[in-house]
């Protein structure tokens, strides 16, 4: 029987829809004394709960194969020589609008294109849910957008590069629209206590999904000779499989869940216009509440340090200690598990002692493992597992509890809206990372340099997140404050 998935269908969790008025709760809101809905997850039986949360982490075990196998391992190495065979070999051109691109520099180019269109396309689906209480029915669009493009990635032979980044502009849409609107559930998944545990469980249970996959992957990939394959086909076999674990499990989750994330029905749900009107009020809305903007600022910063750091990673391991590239995929596989145990490890920590002050605590680690990568010796490859182990263990942890942190500050019934923005903070601003340094590299030479540079994000992150005063952003968003932040 199809659950109705219409903007009431947030009573589908457990209470009647006709009963859905008596589940609000005369909670005080930040700017007069309208009463404010009760969080859902209060209302929800356990049974039903548990069932959406399952799901949700059912469809992170899945999901989380397209940046493991696809965008961290296979698909940048394959999509640039694919370029090559269409440009003649390394050091040649492609010919794209009139413009000479380096072969080498088409997959670079592909990743900001798609950061540029994810910037455009995010918060409009995110508001476009939040009104409509069709999250799971697009969030189930957005994934089979991304599914098929990652199965068409078998298709990409020869010289076909044009359709490979087509590609992988398709895939990586649809993966960050389907990211925005699963976590767009998370304040309806838990009260605002347990939402550090949850979101932590979460990106544990998604790196470890991703890390089994890239595992069969890499033993497909390393006897790919007695399989009977060739190097790339073995590549487009384990893209492939990326496409279709997260059919598999990400189907499975999504059917778990109900049809809505808003904690408003639809009478008091935000008015909104079209499209970028509404992300203008949004944007609006968030500049008055200068704590919470003071919040995502923080973020943007350490989080593009942290992204830069995993996509520099390699490169650092290849030019400046001259380790193989078996010694970088297995330790970039040993970082998918440790993140795993990192991640609740870090959710532990934070129900003892803090989130911020968790969250606060992983920055200062990060700073202190650039300065060790900073210092480390060439071909000391035990040196770089260890420091893999390192960031596997603060990696789940920092990206787990800034999304449940980020959670608290949005306003009942823009949960989509504003989780765009939160993706929108982690894409559109990805070429920062990597023009520092690209700069860095350009004027000193040295790799050593460029990767201690990194280390202004995390101070950046740590002095704007110290600014921000988070019980003052929560109660603006209307929301309850946890008992310990």
């Amino acid at each position: 029987m199809p659950i109705d998935d219409t903007a009431d269908a947030f009573t589908a969790d457990g209470a009647a829809a006709a009963g859905g008025a008596q589940a609000l709760a005369a909670v005080p809101a930040a700017a007069g004394n309208a009463p404010m809905p009760a969080d859902p997850a209060a209302d929800l039986p356990d049974p039903a709960q548990l069932s959406r949360r399952k799901g949700w982490y059912g469809y992170a075990w899945g999901a989380h194969a397209f940046p493991t196998t696809v965008t961290a391992v296979f698909l940048g190495p394959y999509l640039t020589d694919i370029a090559r065979n269409a440009a003649g070999g390394e050091n040649h051109y492609l010919h794209l609008a009139g413009l000479s691109v380096r072969a080498e520099s088409f997959y670079p180019f592909a990743v900001t294109a798609a950061a540029l269109l994810q910037a455009a396309v995010l918060p409009l689906v995110g508001a476009a849910a939040d009104r409509s209480g069709r999250t799971r029915g697009l969030l189930a669009a957005a994934m089979g957008l991304g599914v098929v493009a990652t199965l068409l990635f078998y298709t990409v032979t020869g010289g076909a590069y044009l359709w490979g980044g087509a590609l992988f502009l398709a895939a990586s849409l649809g993966y960050s629209t389907a990211n925005v609107l699963a976590n767009g559930y998370l304040p309806t998944l838990a009260a605002p206590d347990e939402r550090d545990a949850i979101s932590s469980k979460g990106w544990a249970v998604g790196y470890l999904g991703g890390a089994v996959l890239l595992t069969v992957n890499l033993v497909i990939y390393t006897a790919h000779s007695p399989l009977g394959l060739s190097q790339s086909h073995a590549a487009r076999v384990a893209l492939a499989s990326a496409g279709l674990w997260w059919l598999v499990f990400g189907t499975a989750g999504v059917r778990r869940l109900t049809a809505g994330t808003s904690r408003l029905p639809q009478a008091q749900r935000p008015e909104s216009g079209t499209g970028y009107r509404q992300l203008g009020r949004t944007l609006a809305a968030l500049s008055r509440n200068r704590n919470a903007l003071l919040f995502l600022l923080a973020y943007m910063a350490y989080n593009e340090g942290v992204q830069t750091v995993i996509s520099f990673a390699s490169t650092y391991g290849t030019k400046e200690l001259d380790l193989g590239q078996s010694v970088l995929a297995s330790a970039i596989l040993v970082v998918q598990f440790v993140a795993f145990g990192g991640a609740l490890w870090m959710g532990r920590l934070a129900a003892r002692h803090g989130t911020r002050r968790t969250i606060s605590g992983s920055l200062v680690v990060w700073i202190v493992l650039l300065a060790s990568a900073f210092a480390m010796t060439k071909h000391a490859a035990w040196q770089f597992y260890v420091l893999g182990c390192a960031i596997g263990l603060v990696l789940g942890g920092t990206q787990a509890l800034s999304r449940s942190l980020f959670a608290q500050i949005i306003p009942a019934g823009q949960e989509s809206e504003y989780f765009g923005l939160y993706e929108v903070s982690q894409n559109g601003v990805a070429w920062i990372g990597s023009l520092t340094v690209a700069l860095a590299i350009q004027f000193t030479g040295s790799y050593r340099l460029a990767i201690i540079s990194l280390v202004a994000f995390f101070v950046l992150g740590l002095v704007l997140l110290a600014r921000t005063d988070l019980r003052t952003a929560i109660r603006t968003a209307g929301n309850p404050v946890p008992e310990r932040l």
